[in-house]
């Protein structure tokens, strides 16, 4: 009889201490991030965007609740006690904190409540044009052809007129500017690049492999725009809107110096660097306060946008 010992010991050599072990209860492969999931995960790294966003935060409390900040009145004028007050340095976020206007108004209570035709003009704006740019952009780069010259020419057209002297021959024809006349005019000069990114972007996705199998499947125009092109083409708006939107504040601020934007009884950063002007040398401080807080702004958005633009776009990293 065959001796059976033999076949039940093994001569395999030992595993090294050093050689990893093989488990049945390994940790789970984990779930890969998405463009927005993977874009969010690195902005909430980035200090740019967090200081961006915390003067955001705070200018759009600043215009939602101007209430919160003073109890001034932003209109309240009086010649004979305050013209030309200069700053109380010890009265902090008092009415006279920052001081008083040639009409005897408090500058702070004016800086507070101007944020909000400012920003208001802003985002409603950049929500305007983008809008806008996306439609046409998707529109020309989707289907092509006759469809997409034309908008191609027009929108040609469009980007050809320099946008404040463009803003300015509209603005000029209407008798009362007011907030809503403003962001029309800019609106409708403002969505060219915007649409052009769209489209380039539009041209690009059209040709994947998931665009054509559903166009294989008979899914409808509508559907194919809006579930598989839409989603993948937005980040690149959306990083072109985040930066214009600083730049849309700074022209409506430049169109109200120039005069022909916002007009009184409206309180804007713009109108009171306008009304100062003549004040430089008597009083800069009337000047150089609401212009820092435009800069501030603008900044703001531009760093805001930038850090979003360092997220969505993957060259970038």
């Amino acid at each position: 009889m065959p001796d059976t010992t033999a076949l039940k010991s093994t001569d395999a050599p030992a595993p090294a201490a050093d050689a990893p072990v093989a488990t049945d209860a390994g940790p789970a492969p984990g779930k890969p991030r998405s463009l927005w999931s993977d874009a969010w995960y690195d902005l909430r790294r980035n200090r740019l965007f967090l200081v961006s966003m915390g003067l955001i935060l705070l200018l759009l409390v600043m215009a939602a609740f101007p209430g919160l900040f003073t109890s001034a009145s932003p209109r309240d004028a009086n010649l004979a006690e305050h013209y030309l007050q200069p700053p109380n340095w010890s009265h902090f976020f008092a009415p006279d904190w920052l001081g008083y206007d040639v009409q005897g108004r408090s500058i702070y209570a004016r800086l507070v409540y101007g944020a909000r035709a400012s920003i208001t003009v802003g985002i409603v704006v950049t929500l305007a044009v983008t809008i806008t740019g996306l439609v046409i952009g998707m529109l020309a780069g989707y289907f092509g052809g006759l469809l997409d010259t034309i908008l191609s020419r027009i929108t040609d057209v469009f980007f050809g007129v320099p946008f404040i002297v463009g803003a300015m021959v509209i603005l000029t024809s209407f008798e009362r500017r007011s907030v809503g006349v403003v962001i029309l005019s800019m609106a409708f000069l403002g969505w060219t690049s915007i649409a052009r990114v769209a489209r380039g972007s539009v041209i690009t996705i059209k040709q994947a492999d998931y665009v054509v199998a559903a166009k294989a499947l008979g899914a409808s125009t509508f559907r194919i725009m809006t579930r598989h092109i839409l989603p993948n083409a937005i980040a690149p708006v959306i990083v072109v809107a985040t930066i214009a939107l600083g730049g849309y504040i700074g022209a409506e601020a430049t169109l109200s110096f120039l005069g022909i934007g916002l007009a009184e009884p409206t309180v804007s950063w713009g109108i009171d660097v306008s009304t100062a002007k003549d004040q430089l040398r008597n009083a800069p401080y009337v000047l150089i306060i609401p212009s820092v807080m435009v800069s501030i702004t603008v900044l703001s958005f531009l760093m805001f946008g930038d850090a979003v633009r360092n997220a969505l776009d993957p060259k970038m990293r």
